[in-house]
């Protein structure tokens, strides 16, 4: 169980489709019990698809070379139908397609057709077969029986695949009913026109499952183990007749043990927890109790945009009939609830418990501003400091530095040149400064821009490359030459 299935690896390979058009040609035949098929044939049947016109001969054989190492075809040549010379040397294969391949293309087949959503259903009579098949057990398992091998076999391979039928269904349309899909459509006023069929549709198998269910929990705990190995022994020597090359290394009676075990827990439970039948009750009840409340919701909203004349005449006629105003006052207020109430707003919240009460929150002191318009919160006069220091310090540092880039920059002009090619290992921000002369240049027509250090600069690009060595890396960029246009005009 734990090795690598190569037989599936046409499914994501690059070119899985023609590997799942050629192996689907394969499985429509195998259904028709055409086994072995020849590559002239498979070409033929591809060539009607818009998408192999430019398709050949050649590349099936590839393909179906690739699919024979994945274990998906297996190919036997054929020798004794050569017509010609040419024939027998191209060595002409038959191909056969393996199980694992039927397997997963059926598979396939089935979810093409099942599509995005979850099948499955809730059948009634399911159960009542189910039930009808473990009858005829308890029948074959008296003294005076004389079912035979093949019965008996026959018989267990109804309850089996009654109950495989009963597992797939029931857990497909649950896992349907509680998708989005169904959650979406149900919100809508559309869903007002299915909710009865919907409700009788659960409530008449939930009233067949429960008396369906009860006769089968009796039936599975009248039979004892020894009966139940005796109805085995009479299915294993049956399937036994079946002629196989290869030996069964499995134990058929564990495997048959163990299903019936499946269908007691199923129904009866086991020691891990509740039986499956017993969830699928409940999960079912809570399905109509979830239509209901979706019901009664959609109710609501379509109430609340009725209209309510005849609510406000009433209630108008109710205030007509009052003899005093404090009794219109008293109706009033329960009516309509109390007049001109005031809402202060605090910005501090002393707790973020959302369960304590009011008066268990300690008082908020908020200070009210008064409304005018000349009125102005009191400041203190400050005194305004002078930073004429720190100003000059920032200076001096600022100068200083364009001083040492400038000293820095002078020593790689030769004269009034700079060419990158001829650098050495430049600091940074001197990299840093080149580049961006280079990119305000290109900003220009003449390619001519006026530096940080007063000089003005024309900088001319190759099409060659050459590398830049500076302290933080090493730069991949064009041949360029910086040149100088004027001296710097000293003070």
């Amino acid at each position: 169980m734990f090795k690598r299935v190569k037989e599936a690896t046409y499914l994501t390979a690059e070119k899985a489709w023609s590997y799942r058009a050629i192996l689907r040609y394969f499985y429509i035949q195998h259904e028709r019990m055409r086994e072995f098929l020849f590559s002239e044939e498979i070409y033929d049947y591809l060539r009607q698809f818009d998408a192999f016109q430019e398709y050949t001969e050649d590349a099936l054989h590839q393909d179906l070379d690739a699919l024979e190492k994945w274990g998906n075809v297996i190919a036997r040549q054929e020798l004794g139908k050569s017509k010609t010379i040419e024939e027998f040397k191209k060595r002409r294969f038959r191909y056969q397609c393996t199980p694992y391949t039927v397997e997963f293309e059926r598979m396939l087949v089935g979810l093409e057709r099942i599509g995005e959503n979850f099948g499955g259903s809730l059948e009634r009579t399911q159960f009542e077969r189910l039930y009808q098949s473990l009858l005829k057990i308890e029948e074959t398992i008296q003294p005076d029986s004389s079912e035979s091998d093949e019965e008996c076999a026959q018989i267990w391979e109804d309850v089996t695949t009654y109950f495989r039928q009963i597992i797939k269904n029931t857990a497909d349309y649950m896992a349907y009913i509680n998708s989005e899909e169904v959650e979406e459509r149900m919100q809508t006023e559309a869903f007002l026109v299915y909710k009865d069929q919907f409700t009788t549709y659960l409530r008449d198998f939930i009233i067949a499952l429960q008396g369906t269910a009860l006769q089968i929990q009796d039936l599975l705990l009248g039979i004892t183990k020894e009966q139940r190995q005796l109805f085995f022994e009479k299915v294993i020597r049956h399937q036994g007749q079946t002629f196989r090359f290869e030996e069964i290394k499995e134990d058929p009676l564990e495997d048959l043990d163990g299903t019936w075990m499946s269908l007691m827990a199923w129904f009866l439970g086991n020691e891990h927890g509740e039986s499956e039948y017993e969830m699928l009750q409940q999960r079912t009840n809570e399905t109509i109790r979830r239509i209901t409340r979706v019901v009664q919701r959609l109710g609501e909203r379509h109430q609340h945009f009725r209209s309510r004349k005849k609510d406000y005449l009433h209630l108008a006629k109710w205030f007509d009939s009052m003899e005093s105003v404090d009794e219109a006052h008293e109706l009033s207020s329960v009516a309509f609830g109390v007049f001109h109430t005031r809402h202060f707003f605090i910005d501090h919240i002393p707790t973020d418990d959302i369960y304590v009460d009011v008066w268990d929150e300690q008082p908020m002191e908020h200070q009210t501003k008064p409304r005018i318009i000349k009125y102005k919160e009191k400041t203190r006069a400050g005194a305004i400091q002078s930073n004429q220091v720190k100003k000059e310090k920032m200076m001096q540092k600022h100068l200083e530095e364009k001083r040492r880039e400038k000293k820095l920059i002078e020593q790689y002009i030769v004269e009034n040149e700079i060419k990158v090619e001829q650098l050495p290992v430049i600091e940074a921000h001197v990299r840093k400064l080149l580049l961006s002369w280079i990119g305000k240049a290109m900003a220009r027509k003449d390619r001519t821009i006026k530096t940080e250090l007063g000089r003005k600069v024309k900088v001319e690009l190759e099409k060659d490359r050459v590398i830049l060595h500076a302290e933080d890396g090493v730069l991949d960029m064009p041949k360029a030459t910086f040149q100088f246009l004027e001296e710097e005009v000293r003070q």
